[in-house]
């Protein structure tokens, strides 16, 4: 009997503990995003997964300025370029399914290019070591519909050529990404935002997850971006660029985004060897090793080397930490430009890496 009390005593023990472990780390996040917490300002949606297991989630601030509605876990922003995470998986999933070679020169896949851009291959547009000319600098002044995709592809006809030979150096491009969306439709004969629901977000139960398209479909409880101005928040949700799927047209919460990340950790997608090839960096063919995978940035963290990504858009700041040795991610969607939160995501990351 009295081993029986020693052994509840000391269970007792270990639980007061282990909840005054998680108290005290939960006011520490909210002291690091407290610039988010006034409730009558955009702000922003924080989910921590350890171990397959959620361990701190909550919402700061407001989804839409016009009516008040507050984030919560399951509020939907607009990725921007945590986007290309997703482009990427389509073009290595058919390539498992052998539908395509990331050796492939874009040339393959449509009937007409510039010359200058034809023999650029898969994998450089992957790894934004392609070259391309970023399509926003070729953007007619003028412009005052959306662009598409497809735009992205046209606007390369009024260049001649590349930054750098492709395949040499290293330069962020939201054009190669736009190209590889259109990839992904020539080779499955689907539209994009119809190949990643039927491929990744159904399989994955992400349900109100959506590549949006203005028209055609609806964002399920929409956070809206915002600006600063002049001592005001003014909402600024869409630009001329905001229609482009492949670089940064995917709305998700931070609850179903867990569900995508479990599945990379757990390679339910890809194989244990091409879902770590995605997460490294690469070395070039000229030798010059470059910190980016397959739609993954890659970085050293308290002597950690990890996947991670921003993105930045019209009225949005996102990020996301991922350590997928240690199975931990944290991840940051804002409707706000006035900050980028990878500061406040490494910060919480440490929290968990002690």
């Amino acid at each position: 009997m009295k081993r029986i009390i020693l052994g509840l005593l000391l269970m007792m023990v270990v639980f007061h503990v282990d909840a005054q472990s998680k108290k005290k780390i939960k006011l520490s996040i909210d002291s690091i995003l407290s610039k988010y917490a006034n409730p009558n300002e955009p702000g922003a949606s924080v989910l921590v997964l350890k171990n397959n297991k959620v361990v701190f989630q909550k919402g700061y601030g407001v989804s839409n300025i016009k009516n008040g509605d507050p984030i919560k876990p399951n509020s939907n922003f607009r990725l921007a370029s945590v986007t290309k995470q997703f482009t990427a998986m389509s073009i290595l999933l058919l390539a498992q399914k052998h539908k395509l070679s990331l050796e492939d020169p874009i040339s393959k896949y449509f009937s007409i290019l510039p010359p200058y851009i034809s023999n650029i291959k898969i994998k450089e547009l992957l790894t934004h070591s392609s070259g391309l000319i970023d399509y926003e600098d070729l953007m007619p002044a003028n412009q005052k519909i959306q662009l598409h995709d497809t735009n992205c592809l046209q606007l390369m006809f009024m260049a001649d050529s590349l930054y750098f030979p492709a395949g040499t150096q290293y330069k962020y491009s939201n054009t190669g990404y736009a190209i590889l969306s259109l990839i992904v439709e020539q080779v499955s004969g689907k539209p994009f935002a119809q190949f990643l629901k039927e491929n990744i977000f159904k399989p994955l139960k992400m349900k109100t997850t959506i590549a949006f398209e203005d028209g055609k479909s609806t964002v399920a409880n929409r956070a809206f971006g915002n600006s600063y101005d002049q001592g005001n928040w003014i909402q600024t949700d869409q630009s001329l660029t905001s229609a482009v799927l492949g670089d940064g047209g995917i709305y998700t919460n931070v609850q179903e985004y867990t569900k995508w990340i479990k599945a990379l950790w757990n390679y339910q997608l890809l194989d244990q060897a091409q879902q770590e090839r995605a997460w490294s960096k690469t070395k070039l063919e000229n030798g010059t090793t470059i910190d980016y995978g397959y739609g993954w940035h890659i970085e050293t963290f308290q002597g950690i080397t990890h996947p991670f990504h921003d993105g930045s858009s019209i009225g949005f700041r996102n990020s996301v930490g991922l350590f997928p040795e240690q199975k931990l991610m944290v991840i940051i969607l804002t409707n706000r430009t006035e900050h980028d939160p990878i500061e406040e995501v490494h910060k919480i990351a440490a929290l968990y890496l002690k």
